[in-house]
């Protein structure tokens, strides 16, 4: 028997993760523990071209993004670089293992990080100036009951939970704590070490993913719901 893959990152991304996961043979399950809204934000001038960290700063960006349109656009990673072309935009490099990674390909000197709330300091290579616009936020929800009984079916030997950020690890370990959930049945797949640091311990299994993008944590967390449920 294998365990069960818990997604809770927010819509759209935790569909697209939970179809990721079932394409592959595990038995995911989406619950989003987040809910996604726009901010207000002022579009800057100067800028030589876009910093993309995720598909939902294009998704949440609003009217403020036509100013850039055409304009060249550095991408995390293929899902914010086709985001980012149906945005209009000229994506003119994708990166693989987190925002800072893309920064090397970087031959703009003026850039705007359209970013969320909860995002990574950056540290931009010399010569290159970074703006940055908080355009959405992600607001934590309480666990569903469903989630909880899931976690806590004694028919189960367990789960594993996929953590795309440290936001989620601290809102889920909150969750887990205030429900009384025991974390000994509970395996936890994060994107990255920070992430996995933020869920604290305690927790059957804790890893990370050996590049922070989708398809290698769900790697991780196939090999995950395997050897937990040995």
């Amino acid at each position: 028997m294998t365990l069960p893959l818990i997604v809770i990152r927010p819509e759209p991304g935790g569909a697209a993760t939970v179809a990721a996961a079932r394409a592959l043979g595990l038995e995911a399950h989406g619950f989003p523990l987040f809910a996604i809204a726009p901010v207000v934000w002022e579009a800057p001038s100067g800028i030589d071209a876009l910093l993309l960290g995720s598909a939902n700063a294009l998704r949440h960006a609003g009217p403020g993004l036509a100013a850039y349109a055409g304009m060249p656009a550095y991408a995390v990673g293929e899902a914010t670089a086709a985001a980012a072309r149906e945005a209009g935009l000229d994506v003119v490099a994708t990166g693989r293992g987190g925002l800072q990674a893309v920064l090397p390909q970087v031959r703009h000197r003026h850039l705007l990080r359209l970013a969320g709330a909860e995002r990574v300091a950056l540290i931009p290579p010399p010569g290159v100036t970074i703006a940055e616009r908080v355009v959405y936020a992600a607001a934590p929800v309480a666990m569903p009951g469903a989630l909880a009984l899931l976690l806590s079916a004694r028919a189960l030997p367990g789960a594993v939970v996929a953590l795309h950020s440290a936001a989620a690890a601290r809102h889920f370990t909150a969750e887990a704590a205030r429900i009384g959930l025991d974390r000994q049945r509970i395996a936890l797949a994060a994107l990255g070490p920070r992430i996995a640091a933020a869920a604290g311990d305690g927790w059957r299994a804790v890893r990370w993913a050996v590049r922070a993008d989708d398809a290698a944590l769900l790697a991780l967390a196939g090999e995950m719901c395997q050897d937990s449920a040995r």
